[in-house]
């Protein structure tokens, strides 16, 4: 499976150096040519030695996502630190280029649920960190 992420932070490397160590061929794409550095950390070899891709550039532009593989992705990740960038680039990667499987990161638990109910898979830290909450409040009140 050819994976494509966008933005290359703590989530998307992480989630980058697990796709890629289960086997699958995975493309990152980052704003910020020194975010490749967390792609090579902890690692035996260099990011690219293990099979990897990275590409600097606006996920924003046709052409950048053309370069880091988007014709041929299977799974598309938007982990930017923005939620407008990822719904837009989520919505171009699914309407425009045709990814089957697109996952983006929303950290408005309100936009979630909106885009959500539109067919776009979506993952809101913000409302999983306010579920865990709950329910540690919950057990907080019980033990009382």
């Amino acid at each position: 499976m050819f994976v494509l992420i966008v933005g290359a932070g703590r989530v998307g490397a992480a989630v980058a150096k697990y796709a890629l160590a289960s086997g699958h061929e995975v493309s990152v794409m980052d704003e910020d040519p020194l975010s490749h550095e967390r792609l090579d950390a902890g690692q035996a070899t260099t990011w690219e030695e293990a099979g990897g891709r990275f590409t600097v550039g606006t996920a924003l532009e046709l052409d950048a996502l053309r370069e880091a593989g988007i014709e041929h992705t299977d799974l598309f990740i938007a982990s930017t630190d923005g939620d407008n960038t990822n719904l837009i680039i989520a919505q171009i990667a699914q309407r425009q280029f045709g990814v089957r499987k697109v996952i983006a990161r929303v950290m408005d638990p309100a936009r979630a649920a909106w885009y959500r109910e539109q067919g776009l898979h979506t993952i809101s830290p913000a409302q999983e960190a306010i579920e865990m909450f709950k329910e540690a409040l919950h057990e907080h009140a019980q033990a009382l």
